[in-house]
C-alpha cells in the first residue's frame, strides 16, 4: 500500500484528504497538535480498512517532524507528503500597519520553516519510492493582494517559491503547491469571523487533491477548484 504523511490532518482539509485517500487504499501518518480530535480523525480513516498512526504534535519540534517520518517508515516508506499545517499569524487578520511581528514570526516560522524541515525530513523516503510527491497547501493570497491577508499570504508566497525551487532541485519527486480557495474552516472563520460568505467544504475541495496525487501531472502550482470535476 502506499503510504501519505499528512499534517494538519485532524480535521477541516487534513481530514477531508485523510478520509479520502483512505478509502483508496492509501496506509497513513497523521500529525495535529491535538490528539483527541486527532485520534478520532485516526479511527474514521482506518474504518475504511487501512492502517492508520496517528502522531500528535507541533511540526515547529524537529524531533515531532522526524518522529514522522520514521512512523512512514514503519508502515512501508512514504509516498506522499502533505504540508497542511498553517497559521494565520494574527486571529481575526489585521492590516499591515497592526501586523503583530511575533505574529508574522510565528507564520513563517510554521507555514514555511518547518514545512521545509518536515520535507528536507522526507525527502530520502521519497526519493527512495519511485513515486514520491510532495503538495504543499498554498493560498490565493500567495499570489494576490487582499487587504488584511499580507502577513499570512507573505508567508505562503514564500512557501510557493520553496516549492517552485524545490520541483527543479528534485526532478524525480513532483513538488506541488495547490491553492484550495476559500473553505469553511475553522482556519477561515478565525481569519475574517464577520463574513457571511458560503464556501465550499473541505470534502468537496478534496478530491482536486486527490486527482493530483492519481494523475501525477508535472510539478507546478494548481488551483483545486480547477481540478475538481
Amino acid at each position: 500500500m502506499p503510504v501519505a504523511l499528512i499534517t494538519g490532518g485532524s480535521k477541516g482539509l487534513g481530514r477531508a484528504l485523510a478520509l479520502d485517500l483512505a478509502g483508496r487504499g492509501w496506509d497513513l501518518v497523521l500529525s495535529a497538535r491535538t490528539a483527541a480530535v486527532l485520534e478520532r480523525t485516526a479511527g474514521e480513516a482506518a474504518a475504511r480498512g487501512t492502517r492508520v498512526t496517528a502522531v500528535p504534535g507541533d511540526v515547529n519540534d524537529a524531533a515531532h517532524r522526524a518522529e514522522l517520518v520514521a512512523a512512514a517508515r514503519a508502515l512501508g516508506g512514504l509516498d506522499l507528503l502533505v504540508s497542511n499545517a498553517g497559521v494565520l499569524g494574527a486571529e481575526p487578520l489585521v492590516p499591515l500597519a497592526e501586523q503583530p511581528l511575533d505574529g508574522l514570526r510565528h507564520a513563517l516560522e510554521t507555514n514555511v520553516v518547518a514545512a521545509l524541515g518536515l520535507i528536507q525530513e522526507a525527502l530520502p523516503s521519497l526519493r527512495e519510492s519511485g513515486a514520491g510527491a510532495v503538495i504543499v497547501v498554498s493560498s490565493e493570497a500567495a499570489a494576490e493582494p487582499f487587504a488584511t491577508w499580507g502577513g499570512y499570504g507573505a508567508s505562503k508566497a514564500a512557501l510557493d517559491q520553496l516549492a517552485a525551487v524545490l520541483a527543479v532541485e528534485e526532478p524525480g519527486v513532483r513538488v506541488w503547491a495547490v491553492d484550495p480557495g476559500d473553505m469553511e474552516t475553522d482556519l477561515y472563520r478565525a481569519a475574517v469571523p464577520d463574513d457571511t460568505q458560503s464556501n465550499p467544504t473541505p470534502a468537496e475541495v478534496a478530491p482536486g487533491f486527490v486527482r493530483l496525487v492519481e494523475e501525477r501531472p508535472p510539478s507546478g502550482r494548481y488551483t483545486a477548484p480547477s481540478l475538481v470535476r
